[in-house]
Parts: C-alpha cells; structure tokens; sequence
C-alpha cells in the first residue's frame, strides 16, 4: 500500500510539471494565437539555468553556485521570460506556420547548445547532483514523494489562479481579442505586436519555471530531455485538455501523462527486451491516437474553452470604443 501511495505521488508530481508547461501554452496558443513548437527551448532554458545556479562546484562545467533552490526557480523562469522576449520581438509578426518554423529553429539551437557546449552545459553527459527538495528524505520514499507532490501542487496552484486573473483582467480580454479579430482589436487603439510579445515572455517563463521545477525533482537534466518529442507531448497534453482553459490544460498533462505511462509499462509487459527499444515509437501512436479520438467526440478538447469568454471578449470591445 504505501509503495502504491508513494507511487501515486511520483506520478501526479511529474504529471504537474507537464501541467505547468501547458499552461504556459495556454497562454500563448490558447488565449492569444501564437502558435510556438519550441516548448522544448523554453523548458530547458529554465532547466540548466537553475541548475547551473543550485548545483555545488563543479570542475567540468561553468556554474556550480550552490544558490538555494528558490533562487533557482525565479532566475530561471527571468532568463526563459527574457529569452521570449528576445525570440519575440523577432518573430511575433510572423503568422501561423511561419511562427511554427522559427520556434521550432529556436528549440533546436538550444537543444543543440545545451549538447555540444560542454565547458558550460556539461554537454551529452548533462548536470548531475541537482539538489531535490527535502533531499534529506530520499531515505523515506512515502514521505519524500507527498512532500514534493505538495511542491507543485502550491506551485501548480499559484501559477493557475494567478493566470486565471489575468485572463480575466483587461490584458487578458485585450489578448483574446487580438486572437479573435487582432484588426478590430488593432481599430480600437491596442499595439498587437507589443501584447503578443508580452503573451509570449508569460507563458515562456512559466514554461522555464516548469523545466527548473522539473530538474530539480528528477535530479538531472541532459539534452535528451529537450528534444521536439517534449513539444509534442505537450501540444498534447492542451489538446486533449481543452485549449483556451486553464483547468483543461492540467486535466489534458495528467491524462495524456497517465495514457504515457500506461503505454511504456504495457510495452515493457508485451514485448520482448530486445525489441522494446523499437516499440517505444508506439507510445507516440497512442498518444495519436488518443488526440484523434478527442477531436472526434469532443472537439473543444475535455474542457474546453468556455463560451462566456467569447461574450466577454465582445463586451471588452465594446467597453474599450466607449
């Protein structure tokens, strides 16, 4: 029984760290339109930045600060938000699958800096040693595992009501207009270009919090953490969800984590040693599967979008013209 509840909680902890990365998608596919395919980029922008700042010294690599976790996680969601802004400020004009292109040629760049950068990154042999939080109970599994479960739950938590009234402020309402009609919104006196950009650095950094959370829970990042599958899993996650909802977006990360799980530990049961390697692709084809049949039955995703927000978005306009 307690290796199942300390199991439950490893799962719903590693779950939460995807949620927060969707709801940092949230902010920018959802609410505001941008579509970015460089999640992976974002996440382990935050995840080596706080590793490098947490980690004690280290011979083979810069960093090694041994700055408490905290300070970790703040400087690292900064240096994603910043690193949006930067990506941003470049790319936000672009539409659609334009967009899509240049983000994902930023999560590259950075999957590959992080790789062959090994005086500051570690390069393929990653950075170890990541101190956990309430490390001095990895002896105690049940009650390491609760206690780091109610991390991200606080975390989770904050990051969603803190989202949930911004999007219910005048920011919000103005990026759910861009989204809908960005030249009614443009007509009515908002730059576009400046609120994408800051719809951008939001959900960057939350994505950035979600990869330091992340590191330092498992204890060690390396480059095969950041690679375009990360993307997918997470698009994902807020499909399945609900786009647009940030409550479907931490439903759609623990359901589709849960269906990810579940396919690796069928495929390790069915398949024979040498050849589980190769089948793991199939967790990819569940995952497909799954997204076709939610688009099949429900649309708008689990949760999706509420329809009060539409309505909303039209009374902000015409607040905004009066």
């Amino acid at each position: 029984m307690i290796e199942l509840i300390s199991y439950g909680a490893f799962f719903l902890t590693l779950a939460l760290t995807y949620a927060i990365m969707c709801l940092g998608l949230n902010v920018q596919w959802g609410q505001t339109g941008l579509f970015n395919v460089g999640v992976a980029g974002f996440v382990g922008i935050g995840a080596y930045v706080s590793a490098l700042l947490t980690t004690p010294p280290a011979t083979d690599h810069l960093g090694g600060f041994d700055l408490p976790i905290v300070v970790g996680w703040i400087v690292a969601a900064l240096a994603a938000g910043f690193a949006s802004v930067l990506l941003g400020a470049l790319t936000v004009r672009l539409r659609a699958d334009y967009l899509a292109i240049a983000t994902f040629g930023f999560a590259v760049v950075v999957q590959l800096a992080t790789l062959n950068l090994q005086s500051l990154t570690g390069g393929p042999f990653g950075i170890s040693f990541i101190p956990r939080p309430f490390g001095w109970l990895a002896s105690d599994p049940l009650r390491f595992s609760l206690l780091n479960l109610a991390i991200l739950v606080v975390i989770t938590g904050g990051v969603y009501f803190a989202l949930e009234h911004l999007m219910r402020s005048p920011w919000g309402r103005v990026l759910r207009a861009i989204r809908e009609d960005e030249a009614a919104a443009t007509a009515l006196g908002k730059d576009a270009t400046s609120f994408r950009i800051q719809a951008f650095a939001v959900g960057g950094a939350i994505m950035g919090l979600a990869g330091a959370v992340q590191g330092h829970f498992i204890g060690y990042v390396s480059p095969d953490g950041y690679v375009p599958i990360l993307t997918f899993q997470v698009w994902a996650m807020l499909i399945v969800g609900g786009s647009g909802n940030n409550r479907g977006a931490i439903l759609g990360a623990i359901v589709v984590w849960a269906l990810w799980a579940f396919s690796g530990a069928l495929i390790s049961e069915l398949v024979p040693p040498d050849q589980q390697a190769r089948a793991s692709a199939l967790k990819i084809v569940m995952i497909g599967v799954g997204i076709c049949l939610v688009l099949l039955l429900r649309p708008r995703g689990l949760l999706g979008e509420l329809k009060t927000v539409s309505r909303h978005v039209d009374d902000s306009a015409a607040k905004e013209k009066t």
